[in-house]
């Protein structure tokens, strides 16, 4: 079986990576590509690596041109995704399955959203991180569980992912304490998106490292700790220090996640290996388990350049018996884990196909 699919927002990175990897997916026909100010140009302008879209032209975002397609992936600004949703349902034609890759339903505290982004709320729809842990369970199934009966997905931010695939095995299982969580991310430029800032061009950027949204202002920490707060940490019990740096790499995000680990990990014979058993139950050990997440061999670090342009996510743990510390290192390309694979992998399950359908595993090097 087959469905369509329309891309709004098709111009941007995000929105170009959704289209390669659903051009190459089996199961999926591309439809109309949309943008606003981009609209009437050819997609090659925007995209010259997706030479079998090249010619395609930008429609403009709005319900005519989205409307009666199977699936539209919404690859939008921020606030902007949920007006047009409310577009398409109040369409003529049936409501297709809505995939947001910006933030616009990923937040389920309002509260939350208003104190961060500063908008009108559009409401959350399941949330698209099939391997979010759940309070109840160590190793996912009940996500997987809702987007199999959903029609509205919300795909995590990219650095979400990151922190939350390094974090929640230790959360979930009561080993590390989520009131003293620090993360400080290693973020390649292709996060910011294409608008242009003096601070994101070559002659800034080139050697040199830029941190950004420092002390408590970045937008993703409410989505961080609401997903520690799904995997069991108690609700007002995350505290979270949040530090991402911008390095000189186009693709790719290197989070190192430190936390106090609990009496249970400082009461073993062997603390390190209490620890690792964690993400072994979470994860899988090397080579099983979760297909789009890697608990690499003891010793190993996850590198970026690995995971560009996949959907895999590189994770490894270890105790710091001086500091009584977990340290957990996470690897994933944000445009890829971080963004777009996830909209696929999500987009699968609600679908009823094998949730790797489409999500690309082989790397490039060097």
């Amino acid at each position: 079986m087959t469905w369509t699919v329309a891309v709004a927002g098709a111009t941007g990175y995000a929105g170009g990576e959704v289209l390669r990897l659903l051009a190459a997916h089996p199961n999926i026909d591309i439809g109309a590509v949309t943008a606003n100010s981009s609209a009437g140009t050819r997609l090659g302008q925007h995209h010259p690596h997706l030479v079998g879209l090249a010619d395609r032209i930008v429609a403009p975002t709005d319900a005519e041109h989205l409307a009666g397609h199977d699936i539209v992936v919404f690859a939008l600004p921020h606030g902007v995704s949920g007006a047009v949703a409310a577009e398409l349902e109040q369409a003529d034609s049936p409501t297709p399955i809505l995939v947001d890759c910006g933030a616009d339903h990923r937040l389920t505290d309002a509260a939350a959203w208003t104190q961060f982004y500063g908008t009108d709320y559009a409401g959350a729809w399941t949330y698209g991180m099939p391997e979010l842990l759940h309070a109840d369970e160590h190793v996912a199934a009940a996500q997987r569980a809702l987007l199999a009966d959903t029609r509205r997905i919300a795909v995590p931010g990219c650095n979400v992912t990151a922190v939350t695939l390094a974090a929640q095995p230790g959360v979930n299982a009561g080993l590390i304490d989520p009131s003293h969580l620090g993360a400080v991310l290693a973020v390649g430029y292709s996060g910011a998106g294409k608008v242009l800032k003096p601070h994101l061009t070559a002659s800034e950027a080139l050697g040199s490292a830029q941190p950004y949204a420092v002390g408590g202002t970045h937008r993703h920490i409410p989505e961080i700790i609401q997903n520690m707060q799904v995997a069991g940490a108690e609700p007002g019990a995350v505290r979270l220090s949040f530090t991402p740096v911008l390095v000189p790499m186009s693709r790719g995000i290197l989070a190192t996640v430190t936390a106090p680990v609990t009496a249970t990990v400082l009461a073993s014979d062997d603390p390190a290996a209490v620890l690792r058993s964690a993400w072994e139950r979470a994860y899988g050990a090397t080579g099983t388990g979760e297909a789009l997440i890697h608990l690499l061999p003891e010793g190993t670090w996850p590198v970026t350049g690995a995971v560009a342009g996949t959907g895999v996510a590189t994770v490894q743990v270890a105790y710091d018996a001086a500091a009584r510390a977990a340290v957990i290192i996470c690897a994933i390309d944000n445009l890829g884990k971080g963004t777009a694979s996830a909209a696929i992998q999500s987009l699968n399950l609600a679908l009823g196909l094998d949730e790797t359908t489409g999500v690309i595993t082989e790397g490039v090097a060097p």
